[in-house]
């Protein structure tokens, strides 16, 4: 009546129930856990990158925040990315995103990141960059838990500059 095959089902099938349970409460004990830490940010000088020259001439800056109360026992890693948003006449809302790193568990969790390039090109599809007012640069992460969502936290502590009124030209030799 109970063959050897129906009993490891029953086995297998109990297995996964008692797995999923864990996995569950795995999920629960950290899905309300507040994920933001102060963050600060600095830029050194407000020039916009021109990527048609050398890399020594794009704006510097750097981040100071301590990862440590992020990560807990369901912290896989950390996707953080650093993004400026601004204002245009034809959109409400631009966002670029301006660097990135992901910060694996068990790397140093004080991040200290002095005379910073941007990773990745600061254009606009106009000019609503020039001569901006209020350009925010803000640092927001994703959570990769063991278990559970990925949740997208903005830290605390941004900074707004503005932009110049016309861009720096290099001189070609």
């Amino acid at each position: 009546m109970n063959t050897v095959l129906s009993r490891a089902n029953s086995l297998f099938a109990f297995s996964l129930s008692v797995m999923a349970a864990l996995t569950f409460g795995c999920f629960i004990t950290t899905a309300f856990k507040d994920r933001r830490v102060p963050v600060d940010i600095h830029v050194s000088r407000e020039n916009v990158d021109d990527f048609t020259g050398p890399r020594e001439r794009s704006d510097l800056g750097f981040i100071t925040f301590d990862l440590s109360p992020i990560f807990d026992w369901n912290v896989k890693q950390l996707f953080l990315y650093l993004s400026a948003e601004y204002a245009t006449r034809n959109n409400a809302l631009n966002q670029v995103v301006l660097w990135d790193k992901i910060v694996l568990r068990g790397e140093s969790t004080k991040l200290t990141l002095r005379d910073m390039k941007s990773k990745y090109f600061f254009f606009d599809d106009g000019n609503g960059l020039r001569a901006n007012k209020n350009i925010t640069l803000t640092l927001s992460w994703n959570v990769v838990p063991n278990a559970g969502i990925l949740p997208l936290v903005a830290g605390h502590g941004h900074v707004s500059l503005p932009f110049p009124e016309s861009y720096e030209t290099t001189r070609s030799y």
